[in-house]
């Protein structure tokens, strides 16, 4: 079973996470989120690809939404009713496919 974070655990991983194209992971409405900018479509939508792989290797999957360039990213277990480790590793993976796309 997959546990539910604590708070001082979730600000602790935060400060471990790296930034995109200068955007910093954040809270909002208790999941971790990050909006991603990128050149063009076609660099988000191979961003969003990559990424896919990466979840459905960990069968985790992120809310998600894409307008153009851009890429919104929400991440929370729902099974623990809050952030797991398993949404870091995700954010952490996502982190490093951004900074391949």
């Amino acid at each position: 079973m997959i546990t539910k974070l604590s708070d001082q655990e979730i600000q602790t991983r935060m400060a471990q996470l790296g930034t995109i194209s200068g955007e910093t992971w954040k809270l909002k409405d208790s999941k971790l989120h990050i909006s991603i900018k990128f050149p063009d479509f076609v660099s988000a939508f191979t961003f969003m690809t990559t990424t896919a792989f990466y979840a459905e290797k960990l069968n985790h999957h992120p809310e998600w939404s894409n307008v153009y360039n851009r890429v919104d990213i929400n991440l929370s277990t729902h099974d623990a009713g809050g952030i797991t480790e398993l949404d870091f590793k995700l954010a952490e993976l996502i982190t490093i496919s951004a900074g391949n796309c």
